[in-house]
């Protein structure tokens, strides 16, 4: 990792939690289990009835069983979370992302209970959360902002007044969290009202929470996010930004870092306000601004994820960073340098997504230079039905996009993982799409590409 990025090192054996559970499961709690492993940390892992045999639950120093396969008898439940910290001596809590990672009451949990959790504080968690507080602090602290609805929704009524206020067609989002769950384009009432109770279920099923949220919808921008770091003493710092616009029904296929289509100014600017505006929110941890991009140069706030992403590995491999360490040096009281990060070369990042669960019965994972594999996946493991399907994560490096572009199709090529179906021919057509190639796709590219079926040219 680049030891510029703190003023002073530290050594494993005065880390103040000596400890960490990790309260999530697959790929990236085996990810966080690994680094506590390199930094001489011990872990816990929990896990529901349906993951026994999971990789972390085999990796961690310890694992606690905490309910039934629902998640939300298990991995949102926090009040069986914290009583396995505290039967497990647990010092420090790490929430991964999605589950109970963005939520304030289990900030406000752990808070109450002496444990640290991995991230910010519980009231910075329900500021940003609130996602029309949001906006107005983010355009306040000089970004600007998409148009949304003035308060938190519940009720269908109130979504068909703010939506007639804000002008169709809106963007339906679930208030609690991100990952395109609970999240829906609508155009008329008449949608509105078929897809406000679906989305309100599935946003309750993924985060406990059923209010929801209205936002002005931009027709065809691009996806990209700026990564932060920032410590408790009021130091941020930006690394660098990455390209997330190829999502299907708003859950990201594809990533890359840095994020082409940008001009060096615009580049520059995004990074600079998006580090003013994080050192107004007395925020402590790794966090993401997310920002809808239009060719013109113009770029505006959606919102703040207040945890580590699911496309983290590529801004790693950029900035010779582990996000993960950075996360825990922060949470132990390590203070940020003012250092200037600096990028290098380009990564891209497929993700794996299991369309069905069932055994795997046989498995090759690709590698070589330049390529990393963030998986949960092991000959045998049966793939519940219970959960996210993401079951792994194919990572390129390399100096320049096409040459990273023309491995990476080589490597999902290559990749074999038998007795569940995947998506792993979508993203060997994806790599081939003239249009993806040449950077001329926006964020609802995919969702028309998959209606012309496989094979279809752009």
């Amino acid at each position: 990792m680049d030891n510029h990025l703190f003023k002073s090192s530290r050594s494993v054996s005065k880390w103040p939690f000596h400890k960490v559970l990790v309260a999530n499961r697959g790929e990236i709690a085996v990810r966080i289990i690994r680094t506590c492993r390199l930094l001489g940390i011990k872990t816990v892992a929990v896990y529901s009835a349906a993951d026994k045999t999971a990789l972390h639950v085999k990796l961690a120093d310890e694992a606690v069983c905490i309910g039934p396969a629902s998640a939300s008898k298990s991995y949102l439940n926090i009040s069986a979370i914290i009583v396995a910290a505290k039967i497990t001596g647990a010092g420090a809590i790490h929430p991964g992302y999605g589950f109970l990672s963005e939520s304030p009451e289990f900030a406000a949990a752990c808070e109450k209970n002496g444990l640290k959790l991995i991230g910010p504080s519980s009231q910075v968690i329900a500021l940003l959360g609130d996602k029309e507080q949001a906006r107005l602090t983010m355009a306040a602290a000089g970004l600007p902002v998409v148009k949304g609805s003035t308060q938190v929704i519940t009720k269908v009524a109130d979504a068909l007044d703010q939506a007639s206020q804000l002008g169709y067609p809106v963007m339906l989002k679930a208030s609690a969290g991100g990952g395109g769950k609970g999240m829906r384009i609508v155009h008329s009432p008449a949608e509105m009202k078929a897809n406000f109770p679906v989305a309100q279920e599935e946003a309750m099923a993924s985060f406990s929470s059923k209010e929801m949220y209205l936002e002005q919808y931009l027709p065809n921008p691009r996806h990209i996010e700026v990564q932060i770091v920032a410590d408790r003493y009021g130091n941020v710092t930006a690394l660098g930004e990455r390209d997330c616009t190829i999502q299907a029904r708003h859950q990201k296929v594809i990533e890359e870092a840095p994020a082409a289509v940008l001009s060096d100014d615009v580049r520059a600017e995004m990074l600079k306000r998006t580090e003013t505006a994080v050192s107004r929110l007395h925020y402590e941890g790794a966090g993401t601004i997310e920002f809808l991009y239009n060719r013109d140069g113009s770029f505006y706030f959606m919102e703040m994820n207040t945890r580590i992403q699911v496309e983290h590995p590529i801004t790693e491999l950029i900035t010779g960073t582990d996000l993960v360490e950075l996360q825990l040096r922060i949470a132990a009281g390590d203070e940020l340098s003012k250092h200037h990060i600096k990028t290098r070369g380009f990564a891209l990042e497929c993700r794996v997504t299991a369309l069905t669960p069932g055994k795997i019965t046989g498995l090759h994972l690709p590698s070589g230079q330049g390529v990393r594999v963030d998986t949960a996946l092991y000959q045998g493991y049966v793939v519940p039905g219970n959960y996210d399907g993401m079951i792994a994560k194919i990572i390129v490096y390399g100096d320049r996009r096409q040459q990273v572009l023309q491995q990476m199709q080589a490597l999902v090529g290559e990749t074999v993982i038998k007795g569940i179906k995947t998506n792993l021919e979508m993203l060997a057509q994806i790599l081939q799409e003239p249009d993806f190639q040449r950077l001329t796709t926006n964020v609802n590219w995919l969702d028309k590409l998959e209606k012309r079926g496989p094979n279809a040219n752009s």
